[in-house]
């Protein structure tokens, strides 16, 4: 098991970043423990702004230092920056095109027994209905460097959810085949199509091993780009499948199982599952014990798919 969070892989590239690049700043809420930002506040103090628990004025801040030419990183648990902050986010950020790139972490349940409120299930449907915003959610550290240091290099407004523990690797580091805005085919298949963002990549990658074994063709797709989706890249995957399977770390409403089955309704209709955490608080727990409990795991997974085709 990797012990690195996505988060700690955030800082390190934001430090190295912030060493060529004065511009390059991070703000927090009384969030750098929680971000892993402490070695970048501690490195670069001049870069660093601590706002306190004010998500609205973080987010606020962050646009005012990109109107004037800042690269402002604003880092905040996802519970709170999506929904205490959402009209900054909104007005502030999407609709007065700034570049700011605001962190969600802590995602979907990370936060485990703090409950319903410390957890962010709606915020990939929050923020992927702001035009102007996309939405990214990088299954594990080596996608997260390539992400952040993509983002580094644009100028648009962006929200990426990162979770709080570490999470095993979906990629090799010497092997990480990334594009901007396209979702990673992880395997082929030619029976079912499994597609998952963030989090829950790696178990549709240990479902799809599963049913591959089990005689059942399977592919699966990393679609950390949810907004913009990669719609082209989606079709090209369900092309001839007889069900397609969803996961996310997130409600059933809204989110990439909403967002697969629009597509696929429109341009190629066929059956399509969504494995989701439910409508209502969650279960108490660690994530792996609430993924467990709800069946988004490998094993999870592979049973879902199995009893749709009858198997």
């Amino acid at each position: 098991m990797n012990k690195i969070p996505n988060r700690a892989v955030m800082c390190e590239v934001l430090k190295e970043a912030a060493t060529q690049d004065r511009n390059v700043v991070v703000l927090c809420s009384d969030s750098r423990g929680s971000g892993s930002m402490t070695s970048f506040a501690e490195s670069y103090p001049n870069q660093f702004v601590e706002v306190g628990i004010a998500e609205q004025n973080l987010v606020s801040i962050a646009a005012g230092l990109a109107s004037c030419g800042k690269k402002p990183f604003a880092v905040s648990p996802a519970s709170f920056i999506s929904t205490r902050g959402y009209e900054q986010c909104k007005v502030d950020c999407a609709y007065s095109n700034m570049n700011v790139k605001l962190v969600g972490i802590s995602g979907g349940v990370s936060y485990g027994a703090l409950g319903m409120t410390h957890h962010s299930a709606q915020d990939i449907a929050a923020m992927s209905a702001i035009p102007g915003m996309r939405v990214y959610l990088p299954s594990d550290r080596h996608q997260t460097r390539k992400l952040f240091e993509a983002l580094l290099q644009d100028k648009q407004t962006a929200y990426i959810r990162l979770g709080r523990n570490p999470v095993e690797d979906v990629y090799e580091e010497e092997n990480v085949p990334f594009e901007m805005n396209k979702a990673t085919v992880l395997s082929e298949g030619t029976d079912v199509l499994l597609v998952a963002c963030g989090e829950m990549v790696r178990p549709i990658q240990d479902a799809a091993k599963l049913l591959n074994e089990a005689g059942i063709s399977t592919g699966a797709l990393d679609m950390y780009c949810v907004k913009p989706l990669d719609r082209e890249g989606l079709l090209r995957a369900a092309k001839g499948k007889q069900l397609i399977v969803t996961a996310e770390e997130h409600a059933p409403f809204g989110g990439l199982g909403s967002m697969v089955a629009q597509v696929i309704s429109e341009s190629d209709p066929k059956r399509v599952i969504n494995l989701a955490l439910p409508d209502s608080p969650v279960i108490t727990g660690t994530s792996k014990e609430v993924f467990a409990y709800y069946g988004l795991t490998g094993a999870g997974v592979a049973d879902t798919v199995k009893k749709a085709l009858g198997k």
